[in-house]
Formats: C-alpha cells, sequence, structure tokens
C-alpha cells in the first residue's frame, strides 16, 4: 500500500502530470480523448503521452478504446485511496490540523451524512457563453422543479446576449424567458451570493478551465453537451442541433429532479448525480 501510495505521489509532483490530472477530475465522469487533453492544456503531443502513461502506470486514470481515439477517466476510486490514506494515516485522522484552510463549513443537507432534507435547494448551472446550453438547463430545472429547487446560470465568458435560436425554441416550449439574462459566473462567488447546493457544468470547455473550490462545498457534476452555436448548414438544421440538447438536458434533468432526495447521504447523491452523466457507451 505504502509503496503505491508513494508512486502515485512521485506521479503527480510534476506540473504537467498534475495538471492532467485535475483536468480528468472536472472532467469525471467524461472520458476525454487525448487530443481534447491536449488542446485544453495546450501540451505538445509527446509531452501528454508521457504524462498520460505515467498517471496510468500508477493507477490515477484508466483508458480505453472508443473507435479510432483512446479515451482517459480519472480512476476516482484510487484517488480517493489516496487521500483517505493521507488524511487518515498521515493526518492522524485530524481533519483540523490538515484541512484548516478548507472552504467555509458547507450548508446541511447536500455536504452531510445524514440524508438531505425538503430545503429548496439552490442550483447552478454553468458554460462559457452561457447563451443556450446553461439557459436551458436554468430554464428546464425551473420548469420541472420550481417548488424544490431555485435555478440559476452563468458563464466564464458570457455573451452580452442570450441565443436567439435558444429563445426562440424555449419560447415554443411554452417557457417563460422574459426574465432570462446572460450573467457572469463571479455573481455566484462573491459576498451576497445564494449558497450554492449543486453546481454543473455543461460544456467541456468551462470544465476545463481552472476555478477556486465553491463555497459551501456543494455536489458538482459535469453534463457536458455539444455547442449548438457553433451548429453549422441552414436555419432547419441549426435549429434541429438546439433541440437535440434541449432533449438531453430535459432527460438529465428530469433524472435529477426525480432522485429521492430525503433517503440518500451526501456520497450517495454525487453517486448518482455521476451516474446521471453517463453516457450509453459509458454503461
Amino acid at each position: 500500500m505504502e509503496k503505491d501510495i508513494i508512486s502515485q505521489l512521485s506521479a503527480l509532483a510534476h506540473p504537467r502530470r498534475l495538471s492532467v490530472f485535475r483536468l480528468l477530475m472536472r472532467r469525471y465522469p467524461d472520458a476525454v480523448p487525448a487530443g481534447e487533453i491536449a488542446t485544453a492544456l495546450e501540451l505538445p503531443a509527446s509531452s501528454l503521452s508521457a504524462a498520460l502513461s505515467q498517471l496510468h502506470q500508477v493507477g490515477l486514470l484508466t483508458q480505453h478504446r472508443a473507435g479510432t481515439s483512446i479515451r482517459y477517466r480519472a480512476d476516482t476510486g484510487r484517488a480517493g485511496d489516496l487521500v483517505t490514506y493521507l488524511a487518515a494515516d498521515c493526518c492522524r485522522g485530524r481533519p483540523d490540523i490538515c484541512l484548516s484552510s478548507y472552504p467555509a463549513k458547507p450548508r446541511q443537507s447536500p455536504a452531510s451524512e445524514t440524508p438531505m432534507s425538503d430545503q429548496k435547494y439552490n442550483v447552478l448551472f454553468i458554460c462559457t457563453g452561457n447563451s443556450a446550453r446553461s439557459i436551458f438547463a436554468e430554464t428546464l430545472l425551473r420548469a420541472e422543479a420550481g417548488d424544490r429547487f431555485n435555478a440559476f446560470s452563468a458563464g466564464t465568458r458570457p455573451y452580452s446576449e442570450l441565443n436567439a435560436f435558444a429563445l426562440e425554441l424555449l419560447e415554443s416550449k411554452g417557457h417563460d424567458i422574459s426574465a432570462l439574462r446572460a450573467k457572469n459566473v463571479d455573481e455566484f462567488q462573491g459576498a451576497g451570493a445564494p449558497p450554492l447546493d449543486f453546481v454543473f457544468t455543461v460544456c467541456d470547455r468551462a470544465a476545463n478551465e481552472e476555478c477556486p473550490p465553491w463555497p459551501g462545498q456543494p455536489i458538482t457534476g459535469h453534463w457536458g453537451q455539444p455547442d449548438p452555436v457553433k451548429a453549422e448548414g441552414t436555419d432547419a438544421e441549426k435549429r434541429l442541433a438546439f433541440q437535440q440538447v434541449y432533449g438531453a438536458l430535459r432527460n438529465r434533468i428530469r433524472a435529477f429532479a426525480a432522485l429521492p432526495f430525503q433517503t440518500l447521504d451526501r456520497a450517495s447523491l454525487q453517486a448518482r448525480v455521476d451516474d446521471i452523466a453517463k453516457t450509453e457507451e459509458d454503461a
């Protein structure tokens, strides 16, 4: 056991390998192609290959072939073993010593080891532009379960206006679009921001980006969807791209809203959120 821990710490003791592992953790449960990792981290193929090889060798990531590409996923079980060893053995189970700089105490229900209560939960959906995907998610959750959730959305680099095709689709589905606007994620990180229970990224680019830990330790998930704003072709083809993303997010949000929150502790709820994110290929 100790030999494995030393090997894993050695693998992470390099900026390039650490950045690869952190990206895969942010994208979990996605299995990410090497080319996408290289683009996100601006790494040459040779350097990335060496980093992936070492991380795989010590068990911190898994790999599988999908078509012509190899995809990589963080091994959260092995990563958890490493953290547990450091906290339980090296820190002697003293979170007051080793975790003294951890973010503020979380809201009780989603982060506790007891089942979640019947409070109304705050949910934030993030993408880069906050003009379509995260706007869809915010609107859908409010429509599906607005009595149990406060839904918000934001962008890491939001556009000044919402996408016209996105608004057209929402209006055609009977959603109220009058209060929708593009917002910067900074609105949800400063003083006076609502305490968040759940934070979901709905685009890969936003998930790839470095960001500080969220105050209150909300449960997080990555429900990446292709960007319909980048769809090409006729207006009908573009509308179809928006419809497909809307449908995929609706399915995930319905599954999320249907979870038995009052019977799930934090660990179980996080696992269910991750399961919702998995594609048929992952199943």
